[in-house]
């Protein structure tokens, strides 16, 4: 594995080579602070301009590129805002759109009252704002399925706008899930008219919020699937260096490379099986299987799985702004995404996760710990006992843990001493 979640440090990100020149285009409008933080902040709104096409997954499902939700994490004045200049630069046809959509309701609202007054215009927004409420959004996405499928994009600046979307903080976790699942929206209704409310939720969202907020969001959360559908993106506190960070300037220059790439995602339709990236993501699920087992670690291992997913539908995205096709620096960042995901949730959450964790050394340690780098080259079964013991877990998964290891070439054992030793291939890593 190349990147060790289990310290305090973020994965560092890859050199941004061919094939994601897009995303170095929107960072050059970024404080530098700000680069890694953003990265996965970028492919939600990317994503919704993808309409009628689908990629397989691994597992031979087709999938849209929707559905994708990310939140930023970062404490009071560390720079969230920035995330908003450009999503507006990226939704700039979003609101044009909308602006004339909105204008079909500003001309029947100025129409006098009468019994033949036309019936209000049905409108579809792609950039709904931000404090929509459920009743607008099951509408919008009636709406967006009779234009064709069409993905609705928001962009919450405060985490807590997610309950007025949702229709209060009880129903965040169902709509949630249906949002990441593409599923129907749950939400029929017998009215006058007959009966409507249930479209298919094809949604982007992005979120913002101080990591205390964060945690008070999501503290029910933690175990019903729905923060593991959740990327994540924290921002640790930097040093006061007294320097305020410069933004880009957005010239024109910029909005004609941008719109060149919005173009690609635009006129992308059909199937399609991009098998490199498949490649890529079966390898990763062994690598994140390997991680989990170093830890025993059930929470990290169910929440990696959908980090897994969610960065394969960056790659079908960099896939498709890279005029369909592959390239190195899109496999480094597709993987480097999947680490920041269960990094992030690790650093903010630690020791929200899992009943024996200890909450103080949890918070400082910030991340699961992988026993094997604890133990020296060579152990024996009591050592492996003793450690479990000290971070809280089991003796009596000592054995399972050992066989793991052993399945997986990370020891290998001796009968003639009873001791275990770290495999070569293991210490390279």
């Amino acid at each position: 594995m190349r990147y060790d979640i289990t310290k305090p440090t973020a994965p560092k990100m890859p050199t941004l080579g061919k094939g994601t020149e897009c995303i170095k285009l929107l960072l050059s409008q970024a404080s530098k602070d700000m680069h890694e933080p953003l990265v996965p902040m970028l492919f939600p709104p990317l994503g919704a301009h993808i309409s009628g096409a689908e990629f397989q997954y691994p597992d031979l499902t087709w999938q849209e590129p929707t559905g994708l939700m990310a939140n930023l994490v970062a404490d009071s004045g560390c720079n969230k805002g920035q995330l908003s200049y450009l999503v507006e630069a990226i939704c700039r046809d979003f609101r044009e759109h909308d602006k004339s959509e909105l204008a079909k309701i500003e001309a029947w609202q100025r129409l006098p009252k009468s019994n033949d007054k036309p019936a209000r215009p049905e409108v579809a927004l792609f950039f709904p704002p931000a404090d929509c409420t459920r009743a607008a959004f099951i509408q919008n996405g009636i709406a967006l399925e009779k234009f064709g499928g069409r993905t609705q994009y928001l962009n919450m600046p405060e985490v807590e706008m997610a309950d007025g979307l949702c229709g209060g903080h009880k129903q965040v976790s169902h709509m949630l899930r249906n949002i990441y699942d593409v599923k129907r929206a749950g939400a029929l209704r017998a009215t006058d008219g007959g009966v409507t409310g249930d479209p298919m939720l094809r949604v982007c969202l992005t979120l913002s919020a101080t990591p205390f907020s964060v945690r008070k969001f999501y503290e029910r959360e933690l175990h019903n699937g729905t923060f593991g559908r959740m990327v994540f993106s924290y921002k640790s506190r930097t040093s006061r260096d007294g320097r305020i960070p410069r933004l880009g300037k957005f010239t024109d220059e910029f909005y004609q490379k941008l719109d060149e790439y919005l173009a690609r995602l635009g006129s992308c339709k059909g199937r399609f099986i991009i098998r490199p990236l498949n490649k890529l993501t079966d390898r990763l699920a062994q690598d994140i299987a390997s991680l989990a087992d170093l830890t025993d670690d059930d929470i990290l291992w169910d929440m990696s799985k959908r980090a897994l997913h969610s960065a394969w539908k960056a790659g079908c995205i960099l896939w498709v702004l890279n005029n369909q096709t592959f390239s190195k620096a899109i496999a480094d960042t597709v993987e480097w995404l999947v680490f920041r995901d269960i990094w992030s949730k690790m650093q903010v959450f630690a020791d929200m996760l899992g009943k024996d964790a200890d909450p103080t050394n949890e918070a400082q340690r910030r991340g699961p710990k992988n026993m094997l780098d604890s133990l020296p080259d060579t152990f024996n079964e009591a050592q492996l006992e003793a450690l479990r013991l000290e971070i809280g877990k089991s003796k009596e998964g000592t054995s399972g843990q050992l066989r793991k290891w052993l399945f997986r070439k990370f020891i290998t054992y001796s009968a003639q001493t009873g001791l275990y030793t770290k495999t070569e291939e293991y210490l390279k890593q």
